[in-house]
């Protein structure tokens, strides 16, 4: 039985049977590093039922604890804190129990199956800085989803249509005299956005002048002959017409590559990509189904809308009095397809960045006064903006930082920042291609999932590449100095179940013993923050054990083999931290 589980149950009989209190729950917590002892019993909850006071209380506890459990072997009391000291041997049991268990702290899989939303990115444009997190905050989860026991479909939906694309399909039509992707050797994505900047840019020159012969600027937005071109391109796209039809298609694939390739360099992948080409009528039936229901209402104008004020929401437009669909219509039908596209759904998660709060708010709120009891297992994973020293980006006016730019130059930096050290110049050895692209791709992931996803973040890529700090490359290069360590070990290490723990030993194990825990948390929460954070805890306490002690010329035989153990475990541990993570771990550095 796990430790806590079993302190768990001894305070819980111990309770009952001496006060008659019922506790089905115990307050257990690491305890405070500036006090002595492993675990803590919070009593505060218990001193007004049992009418006695705290120390009293406490030493009892302690001593009925300490009697029946060979695994505590010494408590002290701290206010209302009974701090327990678990014995060096439960922890040389479980380090040596674990033997190269890369599953360990994960749990079998079941039949529940988790959707998660992430990237959904618009074809007008490459992926870029803020599409980054919203990757790797997506895929991080679905790997934690996973290690949770859960069944996971990696979903996408793709902005393929709209007025937004029909300017850049209208700047390519007016001005590109022709040229493609492959006849500029230029990536697909980022071809197309290109036109999409030219459109704004263009669009912009002409308003000028429309606002300086004295129309309103309003107007003047809607009046360019560009901007007139583009709503005609859109009203030939929703009637079929096949040119423009061909078109769309052509300039899509060629972004669809060009997205292929960022998520391939990203390192990941989906299971399943819908297109708003496909879904934006399926929210239509819907409104049939809840004005039926009375949930929805009709205008005089034939528009259809809900009024959210009782649940301190507003009114929301739900069908154009045109008869044309809005998205709050189409992310209806969406989540109602996904639902019936796949079996045992017990969630839903939405990567979408935080300016979407209120929108999903009301999404969900919808979907359930529809009667569609699944909508309580939907989730907004929101998330904060990611923004460079530089400045905030925007799209339109060309300042948006490309993901692949700004992967490659980070590759190219850890490179030249690398060969630059004295140690590596004086070294035999030289880094491949390969692992400076893990080590920059480590870097960036971990810089960005080590923060809270509700906080904005502030990318420094100097920062990130530190091999000091609280970065990916200082998780990369313990590893790797881990592997170097065990190399040069022929057998796995014996353990003596009876040797006595330092406590830089102690404190490494105490953390190992700690990740099922951080698992489980970073689930509840949909934080990979606290994976990378913990990571970074089990990466500072094993290199203070490194400073501090010799681990293969130790002062015995007993030492070297519980800290080749403790390395050996340390490394599973950050291998499994990272494949939560998504990141790649190099053979060296």
């Amino acid at each position: 039985m796990e430790i806590k589980s079993e302190i768990s149950s001894l305070a819980s009989y111990f309770l009952n049977k001496n006060y008659s209190v019922e506790a089905d729950y115990i307050e257990i917590q690491n305890t405070k590093k500036d006090f002595e002892g492993d675990i803590t019993i919070v009593l505060f909850p218990y001193l007004k039922k049992i009418n006695k006071d705290k120390s009293d209380f406490g030493k009892e506890l302690g001593e009925y604890i300490k009697k029946n459990s060979s695994n505590i072997n010494d408590f002290n009391i701290e206010g209302g804190f009974l701090n327990l000291t678990i014995s060096d041997n439960y922890y040389t049991n479980f380090i040596n129990s674990l033997n190269k268990d890369l599953n360990f702290g994960k749990k079998e899989q079941s039949d529940e199956t988790y959707i998660v939303e992430f990237s959904s990115p618009n074809t007008n444009k490459p992926l870029h800085l803020g599409h980054i997190r919203n990757n790797l905050l997506g895929y991080s989860i679905s790997k934690i989803l996973e290690a949770n026991g859960k069944k996971v479909q990696k979903v996408q939906i793709i902005n393929d249509r709209g007025i937004h694309i029909c300017k850049s399909m209208i700047a390519w039509k007016q001005f590109a005299n022709g040229s493609t992707p492959k006849s500029l050797n230029i990536k697909g994505d980022k071809f197309v956005g290109d036109y999409y900047i030219m459109f704004d840019k263009i669009h912009k020159e002409q308003m000028k002048k429309l606002i300086e012969s004295g129309m309103d600027k309003d107007l003047a937005s809607e009046s360019t002959d560009l901007m007139k071109s583009a709503k005609d391109e859109l009203t030939k796209w929703e009637n079929n017409d096949k040119e423009t039809r061909e078109i769309w298609k052509m300039m899509n694939d060629w972004v669809y590559d060009g997205f292929d390739k960022t998520y391939n360099l990203l390192g990941v992948s989906f299971d399943k990509n819908y297109y708003e080409s496909d879904t934006y009528l399926l929210g239509k039936d819907i409104m049939l189904e809840g004005l039926k229901k009375n949930v929805l209402y009709q205008r005089d104008d034939s528009s259809v809308w809900i009024n959210l004020d009782s649940d301190g929401l507003d009114e929301k437009l739900l069908l154009r009095s045109d008869g044309t669909s809005v998205y709050m219509t189409q992310d209806l039908g969406t989540a109602v397809q996904r639902i019936s596209d796949h079996s045992n759904v017990k969630g839903m998660i939405y990567t979408v960045g935080n300016e979407q709060d209120y929108h999903f708010k009301v999404l969900f709120k919808i979907l359930k006064k529809l009667g569609y009891n699944w909508a309580d297992n939907l989730y907004h994973l929101s998330y904060g903006m990611v923004d460079l020293p530089t400045g905030k980006m925007k799209s339109r006016e060309g300042t948006v930082v490309d993901a692949d730019d700004l992967i490659y130059d980070l590759i190219d930096t850890v490179k030249e920042t690398t060969e630059s050290l004295d140690k590596y110049q004086s070294s035999a050895e030289s880094l491949d291609y390969e692992e400076y692209r893990k080590i920059a791709l480590g870097a960036l992931k971990y810089y960005i999932l080590k923060v809270d996803p509700k906080k904005n973040i502030l990318f420094n890529p100097e920062e990130s590449i530190d091999l000091t700090g609280n970065t990916g490359p200082f998780i990369q290069y313990t590893y790797v100095r881990i592997k170097s360590i065990l190399k040069k070990v022929n057998k796995d290490a014996v353990l003596n179940i009876e040797y006595k723990l330092n406590e830089k030993e102690k404190e490494v194990i105490k953390v190992i013993h700690e990740f099922p825990s951080v698992i489980k948390s970073s689930y509840k929460e949909l934080s990979p923050a606290l994976i990378a954070n913990y990571l970074y805890d089990l990466v500072k306490s094993f290199n203070s054990l490194y400073q501090n002690h010799h681990i293969l010329n130790s002062e015995s035989k007993d030492s070297t083999s519980m800290r080749l153990t403790i390395s050996s475990r340390t490394a599973d541990i950050i291998e499994s931290c990272c494949d939560l993570l998504g990141i790649e771990l190099p053979n060296k550095m």
